[in-house]
C-alpha cells in the first residue's frame, strides 16, 4: 500500500508534466485545431495539409464582404467537426506564394486537402449547407 508521500509525488508528478504538456508547441497546436481554425502562412501552409488527413483552408482577404459573411460559418463547422476535420485561414493578400501556387482568384475559395493532397476547390460564398454536404464527402 502506498504511503501518504508516495501519493503527494505522484499527484505532483501528475501536475508538472499537464504543465509541460500545456506549455509546449504541439499542445497549444492541438488546442487551437480543436476548438477553432489555425493562421495558416506561405510558411506554414505544406506543414498543415500534410500532417493532418483532412484540412480545410479559408484563402480570405480583409477587404472581401463574401469572406466576412463566411468566416462565422467556418468558427462553427470548425468546432462542430473537431477532430475529424482542421480548418485553416489563409490571408490571401498576406500569403502570395500559397494563393498563386493554387491559383486562387477570387475569394473565398476553400481548399480541401485530404491526406496532403488538393482534392476539391469550393469558390465563392455558400451557406452553411452547401458547404456541410460538400465537406461530407470527404469523410
Amino acid at each position: 500500500m502506498e504511503n501518504e508521500e508516495d501519493k503527494e509525488l505522484d499527484r505532483i508528478r501528475r501536475a508538472k508534466l499537464q504543465e509541460m504538456m500545456k506549455k509546449s508547441k504541439i499542445w497549444e497546436k492541438e488546442e487551437t485545431v480543436l476548438n477553432k481554425p489555425i493562421e495558416v502562412t506561405d510558411a506554414t501552409f505544406e506543414e498543415t495539409v500534410q500532417n493532418h488527413s483532412l484540412v480545410i483552408v479559408d484563402c480570405w482577404a480583409t477587404w472581401c464582404g463574401p469572406c466576412r459573411m463566411v468566416a462565422p460559418i467556418i468558427e462553427e463547422l470548425a468546432r462542430d467537426y473537431a477532430g475529424k476535420v482542421v480548418f485553416g485561414k489563409l490571408d490571401v493578400d498576406k500569403n502570395p506564394a500559397t494563393s498563386m501556387r493554387y491559383q486562387i482568384m477570387s475569394v473565398p475559395t476553400l481548399l480541401v486537402f485530404n491526406h496532403g493532397k488538393l482534392v476539391d476547390k469550393i469558390i465563392g460564398a455558400s451557406p452553411r449547407q452547401i458547404l456541410e454536404a460538400q465537406i461530407a464527402r470527404h469523410l
